[in-house]
């Protein structure tokens, strides 16, 4: 009986033993259902003060979180591929990252990120691919604008995407085409009587404090990232300040004489050198952008590469850089790529175009802070048009280039390591 008994103690005692105890999100291209929403589980986690740790370079980028039975409940209903593994599994796998024959790193994840999205009141999720990923994924994220810039609430914030906003005052150059239209116009009404309410005469003043007042989040050790329009008309208000660079129909009167000559590069993230667009009518900030210089980048051959970062030397692009493919899918927008000679030598270029070399994701460090911009408008929507229909993410649960937005929202959570680069 007494032998009996031991048996069972040591039956038992082995299977308590080798009881799994992880839960790992692999986001390689054929085990993950929906790479996407892995992101948000992820989150949710860090959410709710469980540990997590993102295996970078492993399975596409795996993330690894403790075994509970509300992660495994959550990944059943949000659709999302996950394994059981045991401690020995784990392990092994953390052997395997950690061997400095292998391109990988473990990084973990302290804290869900304080995500802000500065965005003009009452726009719908899909107009701005990153409200729409966010909100797919079920990430939390606060709507913010002018006022609550102006008044220091970043502040509250630790991540922060700008919507495809026009920082010049020039109300995104849809002047030729679109100023007769009802939206148009009142778009142009309620930014001037917000800039009034706020104590600016202009636009273009209201839109440059705002654009100082995230400078000083991001050399405060925020986080920025910003695709599309964004990206270069930030840089050119900062440049400009103190510079009227728009025309009668934007601002009421004329544009300053010579006011390339004046431009202040010194004060820009990312971009030199730059020449600015004269033409009202003409739908173009500056040179910067390349869409309609890359005609020799048909559409069946329009994909950006993604460089490869030593994981565990440059973490910080590598996760940044994480995915199942290092092709990705090209997308337009105003601001469709970057031209490479126009940006500063300090800055991290992560993704270019083979066919003309154009740069298309990049990355670097203002102050204590950090920023990312991506050209385009949308990963899944080739040539984004006003009035197009919506993307819809659930065609759409393993888009490599929603992705990488994805990346840039978990990365405040990682435990800080220098970059290298």
């Amino acid at each position: 009986m007494h032998f009996k008994k031991l048996i069972y103690f040591i039956l038992f005692f082995v299977s308590f033993s080798v009881k799994a105890s992880f839960v790992l999100l692999p986001m390689d291209e054929t085990t993950q259902k929906n790479h996407l929403k892995a992101y948000g589980i992820t989150y949710w986690c860090l959410d709710k003060q469980y540990k997590a740790s993102w295996l970078l370079n492993y399975r596409g980028g795996s993330f690894l979180l403790p075994d509970a039975p509300e992660i495994r409940k959550e990944c059943q209903i949000r659709g999302v591929s996950f394994e059981i593994i045991s401690d020995s599994e784990q392990e092994s796998i953390l052997q395997e990252i950690s061997s400095p024959s292998q391109n990988m790193d473990a990084v973990v994840l302290e804290k869900a990120p304080k995500i802000a999205v500065y965005t003009p009141k009452g726009k719908q999720p899909w107009d701005d691919a990153v409200t729409m990923v966010l909100t797919y994924a079920e990430i939390p994220f606060t709507p913010i604008y002018d006022e609550e810039v102006l008044t220091d609430q970043l502040l509250l914030y630790d991540w922060l995407h700008l919507h495809h906003e026009d920082f010049t005052g020039q109300y995104g150059k849809f002047f030729a085409i679109y100023r007769n239209a009802p939206w148009y116009i009142e778009q142009k009404k309620q930014a001037e009587e917000l800039a009034n309410k706020l104590g600016y005469k202009k636009v273009s003043e209201e839109k440059l404090a705002v654009a100082k007042k995230i400078r000083d989040f991001v050399i405060g050790g925020g986080f920025m990232f910003a695709m599309c329009s964004a990206t270069d008309s930030f840089d050119i208000a900062l440049s400009t300040e103190g510079v009227d660079i728009c025309e009668s129909m934007f601002d009421g009167d004329e544009s300053e004489a010579n006011y390339q000559t004046k431009i202040d590069y010194t004060k820009t993230f990312a971009f030199k050198n730059f020449i600015l667009d004269r033409k009202p009518e003409h739908y173009e900030f500056s040179d910067i952008d390349m869409t309609e210089k890359r005609r020799m980048v048909p559409f069946e051959k329009d994909y950006f590469t993604l460089m490869d970062f030593s994981a565990k030397w440059d973490p910080i692009p590598s996760m940044l850089c994480q995915n199942h493919t290092q092709l990705i899918k090209g997308f337009m927008g105003q601001t469709t790529a970057y031209e490479s000679e126009l940006i500063k030598s300090n800055i991290l270029v992560m993704g270019t175009c083979e066919l003309n070399g154009e740069a298309r994701y990049i990355h670097g460090q203002k102050g204590k802070g950090m920023f990312t911009f991506y050209g385009g408008h949308d990963p899944e929507d080739y040539q984004h048009r006003v009035g197009d229909e919506p993307t819809v993410l659930d065609l759409h649960p393993n888009s490599p280039g929603f992705r990488l937005i994805l990346n840039n929202v978990l990365f405040p959570a990682a435990r800080k390591k220098k970059l290298k680069t």
